[in-house]
Parts: structure tokens; sequence; C-alpha cells
């Protein structure tokens, strides 16, 4: 069942869903995102990122921001390390935007609501990262999206994403009704694994895609893929 990637779709890609049940499924997403860890890699990388360039102010990009939960975090982050953050969130539903404002008030962060293709091509930071996002595109888009995420940042970027396995999927089914989830996540978060990636499948990505990039293992059942911009990138 697991061999390939989905194509099933996810409730929450549906323009079609009100507010009420965008923002209940994004609070139990945040919960799931504290249980499994979700944004201690891009914490770790954005460490690293700054250790390596000395930079004490950095700009920094979500794509597929959601909720914002993961901006809390590197606002939080950043206060830690010391590091003065301009933040900008990107989501294409404008739901998101509002639902983030009421849970996180005063998040000093710019939301953009638009189709991540249609970002004004102007629009470029010291850093992108994407959490738990690339597995909503099929193949040929996320070829697309490496390259847009190469020419978006100054500094690096980062990708991170769910791995393809039976014992997540087998966990997640459980944990969601055991823990009696919206039913959106219920349906969506076996089909986000389903959608997730094997090492193989980032590897054939990264080659298609021509960008110079660095394959990780994260945990629980995570990839990262990191990159640095290359000189002539500029392609969208």
């Amino acid at each position: 069942m697991l061999r390939a990637r989905s194509l099933a779709p996810e409730i929450m890609d549906d323009a079609a869903q009100d507010f009420a049940a965008f923002s209940s499924a994004l609070r139990d997403l945040e919960r799931i995102n504290r249980m499994s860890l979700a944004y201690r890699p891009t914490l770790r990388w954005l460490d690293a990122l700054a250790r390596r360039t000395g930079v004490r102010r950095m700009s920094v990009l979500d794509v597929g921001a959601g909720g914002g939960d993961m901006l809390a975090r590197v606002a939080d982050w950043g206060a830690r390390r010391g590091v003065a953050l301009e933040l900008a969130a990107l989501d294409r539903s404008p739901h998101a935007a509002v639902h983030a404002r009421a849970r996180h008030p005063g998040l000093p962060v710019r939301w953009i609501t638009a189709d991540l293709f249609d970002l004004d091509p102007a629009e470029r930071f010291d850093a992108a990262i994407c959490a738990l996002f690339a597995h909503h595109l099929e193949d040929e888009l996320l070829v697309r999206f490496l390259r847009w995420m190469e020419a978006r940042a100054r500094l690096g970027w980062l990708v991170s994403d769910l791995h393809r396995h039976p014992i997540p999927w087998a966990t997640v089914w459980a944990g969601v009704r055991l823990l009696r989830m919206d039913p959106m996540v219920v349906h969506d978060s076996t089909v986000s694994i389903a959608r997730g990636f094997s090492r193989a499948d980032w590897e054939g990505l990264v080659a298609r895609a021509g960008v110079r990039a660095e394959l990780r293992w994260a945990f629980p059942f995570r990839w990262t893929l990191s990159g640095a911009p290359l000189p002539d990138a500029g392609r969208p």
C-alpha cells in the first residue's frame, strides 16, 4: 500500500472547507506537531544556519504556514538565540491567517495569502522553511517547488516532511482515534503519511530539480532536505 506515493486528496486542501472546520483541524494539527517533535528539525537547522553565517538579523519565510505554530517556535528561538527576525508566513488559505492571529496574538508575522507560485518574484528571504507541507504537492510541482525554494532563499532553505512507512501510518491511525481528534485530521493524517516520501523519492526529485541539497533522516520518521542557493539561482 505504501510502496509509492499516494495521490489520494486531503480534505484540508479543499477550498470549500469553512473557517470553523479548518480552524478545528489546525488546533489538532498543532497538538500532533508538539507530540511528534515536528518543530525540532527546523529549529536545529536554523541554529546551524545562524552559527554558519554569523548573522544577527534574519528574514524567514514559512511556506505552507498553516496555523502559525512553527513561526511561534521560530520567534521563541530567535529571542533565545539573540537573532532579530523578520517573519513571513505564506499559505493559500485565507482561514490560516485568521486562525493564526487568534491563536498567536502579538506574533510579529507578515501573512501572505497566495499560492506559492504566484508570489511576487522580487520577494526573497534569508531563509525559507517548509515543514509538513511538501507532501501536499505532486511530483511535478515538487520539482518546481525545490527550484522555487532555492531561488527564494539568500542563505539557505529547508524542507521537512514525512517518511512513508507502515509504522508511523499505523501509529497515527490509532493515535488520532484514541485522542478523538477532529474528523478532518483523522482522515488527513494517514493520507499525509501515504503521500510522504522515501529516500529514493527525495533523491529522484532532487536530481530532476537540479538543486544542490543535503538529505537527512530526522527522528521520528521524517526527512529533511536542506540547501543553499546556487550563484545563478533565479528560476521560479
